[in-house]
């Protein structure tokens, strides 16, 4: 069992009350964290600690920021064992999962090093004689980061990286879910040698979120907003944003559709299919949730599919025996069940299946159909639906009448034909011949519709953590009217 405190003005302290909250393993039960739970009045040392650290970082110069994010990404594959662990404990993921974590986080802050030296400006054209015109970009003051728990690891150092990179000193608000994950996140990164203040951390009772992010937001300090998780809390997210007049990057949920076009590669589209859709027990956001089979290849990849979806069973991690690990907790598990329920009730074909609890085995749905439930709601679970069309507009419909946009794909031999048929797709993201799970560190990442608004990666992610100004220098005689 670990104890954690709450990381303000480079000190690793105790909540102001003494109080904590608990994380439980998601399959025994038992409890394996201890963790501060933060006060309003913590919130607001957090945020002051980030505010009195802002004017030095935000003109340290680009070579010291890259250093620091240098030696934050070995600092967390030096503790890739730890962190490992700790997902396995805290939230029943996979090893494979877990390292994947690690190492995509590390390029992430190898990225956002490269992007200090790429905060751009530009000179503009002035009808003014004698003026010089400038729109620069700076620092835009402190950073709320809020990650979730489903990728620890890539979405709490995605929600830093480019913020500090950019000479911005942040707050970062780290999941219920799996505290301790991100308290050795915080940990690297801020043995990094980062100034006191420029990364805080506050872990919070979940019964306490409400007003913990309020709070947080409402904070004159506060100039910058970023949020990865659900929709449903994305949008009260955006409303708190709207309301105190701070722009957010939101990055919710998704329902991602793969269209699987008549002269598609079946073993690839398998393949994909299978990966996308229950890679981490089919809890990312840019799952594979609705396969869309284009005329009679239906038949052909739901024969090849089965052998697949029937090949992944789930277990407890530790023993690391099956390729799938547990659900994050007992009401996913339920909730995934019932959708399931749903369907089969209502005429769908179950394929797969099994387990026990939070622990359970791929399931894909033949024969989904609108009137069950998770045609539109998201699963965020080891289940995929196959959807039959039969052509490709009817299959672009299906694939755009979910209220989601974040990832897609399409598969198919011709690639220009399966090119023009992205392009149709209402999504931040889509694939050619590629799983709907795929992510980089220097792409612009987010999506459209109730997947959010905003991009983090490379150059984009620089955009939405920046204050643009026009700024000039004007000489010469002027003459003015009064």
């Amino acid at each position: 069992m670990t104890d954690l405190n709450l990381y303000i003005y480079g000190e690793f302290v105790p909540s102001e009350t003494g109080k904590q909250f608990t994380r439980s393993n998601p399959i025994t039960g038992d409890v394996v964290t201890h963790a501060a739970a933060a006060s309003l009045s913590d919130v607001d040392r957090a945020v002051d600690a980030a505010a009195q650290a802002f004017p030095e970082w935000s003109t340290t110069s680009p070579g010291v920021r890259r250093e620091k994010l240098l030696a934050a990404a070995e600092n967390l594959k030096a503790r890739a064992g730890d962190i490992i662990a700790a997902m396995k404990e805290e939230l029943g993921a996979t090893e494979a999962w877990a390292g994947f974590n690690v190492k995509l986080a590390s390029d992430m802050l190898v990225e956002a090093a490269a992007m200090t030296t790429q905060i751009k400006g530009e000179i503009i054209p002035s009808n003014r004689p004698g003026s010089l015109a400038m729109a620069i970009r700076q620092p835009a003051g402190v950073v709320l980061a809020m990650a979730p728990w489903n990728a620890p690891v890539i979405l709490g150092v995605r929600s830093i990286a480019t913020p500090l990179a950019c000479g911005n000193t942040v707050v970062m608000k780290t999941s219920e879910l799996c505290p301790r994950v991100h308290a050795l996140v915080v940990e690297a990164v801020a043995e990094a040698g980062f100034p006191a203040g420029v990364l805080n951390a506050i872990s919070n009772d979940p019964n306490d979120a409400p007003q913990i992010v309020e709070a947080l937001v409402k904070n004159p300090a506060i100039r910058r907003v970023n949020f990865t998780g659900s929709t449903r809390v994305g949008k009260i997210i955006g409303e708190l944003c709207g309301r105190y007049l701070k722009p957010a990057l939101l990055e919710l949920g998704g329902k991602a559709p793969m269209i699987i076009l008549d002269d598609a590669d079946i073993d690839a589209a398998v393949a994909a299919a299978g990966f996308g859709g229950y890679m981490n027990q089919g809890q990312i956001c840019m799952s594979t949730e609705r396969i869309i089979t284009v005329g009679d290849i239906g038949d052909k990849f739901v024969e090849a599919y089965t052998k697949k979806v029937e090949s992944l069973r789930a277990g407890d991690p530790r023993d690391g025996i099956e390729p799938l690990g547990s659900l994050v907790n007992q009401g996913a598990a339920d909730r995934v069940r019932d959708l399931v329920k749903d369907a089969v009730d209502k005429g769908a074909v179950m394929i797969g299946g099994g387990g026990d609890q939070t622990i359970m085995n791929a399931v894909a749905l033949d024969h989904v159909t609108p009137e069950m439930r998770i045609y539109t709601e998201e699963a965020f679970g080891p289940v995929t639906s196959v959807i039959r069309a039969g052509s490709v507009d009817e299959a672009v419909g299906i694939a755009n009448s979910s209220e989601y946009g974040l990832s897609a794909a399409v598969f198919g031999q011709d690639v220009m034909r399966a090119m023009a048929v992205a392009k149709r797709i209402e999504s931040g993201i889509c694939h050619v011949n590629a799983p709907t799970v795929h992510d980089e560190a220097q792409m612009p990442f987010g999506g459209i519709k109730a997947s959010g608004y905003g991009r983090f990666g490379g150059v984009w992610g620089v955009a939405e953590f920046t204050e643009l100004r026009w700024i000039t220098l004007q000489d010469g005689p002027v003459h003015y009217p009064i």
